[in-house]
């Protein structure tokens, strides 16, 4: 495997990690007391379709800077 597939995997692992880390909440957790029982953030929804997104753009720019060098 050449060492740029090996960096990407490495740093794709790396933020899958971060983004798995959850500090622990003090109090038990709760909603921050909106009353509504919903999420206090909606970018929590998204972050699967940002990630597959993120993926995309790096494959792509990728590809295109190998073209461009070749």
């Amino acid at each position: 495997m050449k060492t740029i597939n090996k960096l990407t995997s490495a740093l794709f692992f790396f933020a899958v990690f971060l983004a798995n880390a959850a500090p622990p909440i003090p109090g038990g957790g709760g909603n921050g007391g909106n009353g509504t029982g919903a999420q206090a953030s909606p970018i929590d929804l998204y972050v699967y379709v940002l990630a597959i997104v993120a993926i995309g753009f790096i494959v792509y720019f990728t590809k295109k800077y190998k073209n461009v060098k070749a």
